[in-house]
This record gives structure tokens, C-alpha cells and sequence, in this order.
């Protein structure tokens, strides 16, 4: 589901949104301007009904819910994402997998590399032989990393990735994408 963009405070039910949309209001800033931070931050897009499929309240409820449903229910719900091996949905899905399948995942000792990189967040997991290598590009441009000294990796698994890529890599210096995520397994020797 993608943040709601009603277009009026009164479709809100924040109360934070509306006294501080009420205290811009009186100061003399435009509407738009106002909407704009509550568009992108607001505590109601969490708060929207679930969207589980195209039908009226988008399958939520046959009654009125307490706020509307998000417009684009239509075309961003459970039921077609289900059925998209791409969606975010099925992405989910593989990282629950992942989580089963490796209690490293869960256990293991959190090491985070990079701690001064302004893009890109990465960290290890480390439980008994296995170490998780799992790197994300958080921001809309490429990012280079490099892996630091110390991390001595000779081949990895690549286990998941929201881009399509290969699945073994000798890794010291990898290219993201934007918003890319992989999660590796990686081996010593």
C-alpha cells in the first residue's frame, strides 16, 4: 500500500495533522504547502483499511470505515499482488522464507559495516558458521560499496535481491542500484 493523498485535512483523522494544519493555516500558508509534509508523513497512511482487493471498501468492510480507502485500491491490493511473482508482496513472502531458513537471520550477532556511509546501510549477522551479508542502497541514486577492511569474503550466495541478479559473487566492490537490496551468504574460503 503507498501513502494516501486525500485531498482535504477534513479526510483525515489525525489530530497532530489537523491542529498543525490549522495553526499553517492561520499563519497564511497555502494549502498545498501544508498537505504536502501530512501527504509524505502523515500517521494516517498506516492507518488506512486494508486493501485486500478491488471490490467496493477494497474488501475491508461492507460498512464505512473510519477513514476512506486509499483511491488507487483499485490496482494496488493483496489479491493482485498475490498472483505477481515481482510484487512486494511475493518479496515478503521470500523474506519470510529466508527468516525460516536461516536462524541467522533472527539470532545472529548484528555487526553493522559502513557506519559513515551517507547511502548505504549494511551489516552483518553472524551465528555459529554462518554470516548474512545483507546491503541496502536507501536512497533514488546508484551507490558504490566498498566492502571494508577486515571483511574478508571469498565467494557469497546471493539469497535475495529486489533487482534481478546472479546468485554467486566474489565481492569487494558492488555497484547498487537505486533502493537495491541483497541479502548474501557468505563463505571464507
Amino acid at each position: 500500500m503507498t501513502n494516501v493523498r486525500f485531498p482535504g485535512i477534513e479526510d483525515y483523522n489525525d489530530v497532530s495533522a489537523k491542529n498543525m494544519y490549522a495553526l499553517e493555516l492561520a499563519k497564511g500558508k497555502p494549502h498545498e504547502a501544508i498537505m504536502e509534509p501530512i501527504w509524505q508523513n502523515g500517521r494516517d497512511n498506516s492507518r488506512t483499511p486494508m486493501q485486500w482487493d478491488d471490490s467496493p471498501q477494497a474488501g475491508f468492510t461492507k460498512g464505512a470505515p473510519w477513514l476512506k480507502v486509499n483511491p488507487n485500491y483499485g490496482r494496488i491490493n493483496v489479491k493482485a499482488q498475490a498472483g505477481d511473482p515481482n510484487s512486494v508482496f511475493s518479496y515478503y513472502q521470500s523474506l519470510i522464507r529466508l527468516r525460516k531458513a536461516h536462524p541467522v537471520a533472527v539470532y545472529g550477532r548484528y555487526d553493522l559495516i559502513l557506519p559513515r556511509h551517507k547511502q548505504i546501510y549494511a551489516y552483518t549477522r553472524t551465528l555459529a558458521q554462518e554470516t548474512l551479508l545483507v546491503i541496502v542502497n536507501m536512497f533514488p541514486e546508484e551507490a558504490m560499496l566498498r566492502l571494508p577492511p577486515g571483511l574478508e569474503i571469498k565467494q557469497a550466495r546471493l539469497l535475495l535481491s529486489n533487482y534481478e541478479e546472479h546468485g554467486l559473487k566474489r565481492l569487494r566492490r558492488i555497484l547498487l542500484r537505486p533502493h537495491e537490496a541483497r541479502v548474501y551468504l557468505l563463505h571464507a574460503e
